[in-house]
């Protein structure tokens, strides 16, 4: 398998108001698709997507890894993996307290990806 560096997402280019046009206004322009292209693929391994999922469903908004590597069958270093592909996508940040690593999501990050697909991608399933 090949390594691959992820772009970290500026959080400054993520507020609202600068956001991207959601996909059912305006199709997606060139640099624009290549930007977000690693978040779909970061979040496109089911391990990564029920990781993401348990980190913002974790009570206070944070999880530590310990609590996230009880939730599979897989083995620490392969979670530990996965975290940090999620990480590198800017989807998620860390923090090292002690022995253990907390997990946090960034807001900002899903906010695009949430506009992006947002209500009017709702309205338009739901006109069918």
């Amino acid at each position: 398998m090949s390594k691959q560096v992820l772009p970290l997402v500026d959080d400054a280019a993520v507020d609202a108001g600068a956001c991207c046009a959601p996909l059912v206004c305006e199709p997606l322009g060139v640099a624009e698709a290549e930007e977000l292209a690693p978040l779909f693929k970061a979040i496109g391994d089911p391990v990564r997507l029920r990781l993401l999922s348990l980190i913002a469903c974790h009570e206070g908004g944070e999880a530590c890894v310990c609590d996230l590597t009880a939730a599979f069958d897989l083995t620490a270093p392969t979670i530990s993996h996965h975290l940090k592909v999620l990480k590198q996508a800017g989807l998620i940040d860390s923090e090292r307290r002690g022995t253990w690593v907390y997990y946090w999501i960034n807001p900002g990050v899903l906010a695009r990806l949430s506009a992006l697909l947002g209500p009017q991608a709702q309205a338009l399933v739901g006109a069918r």
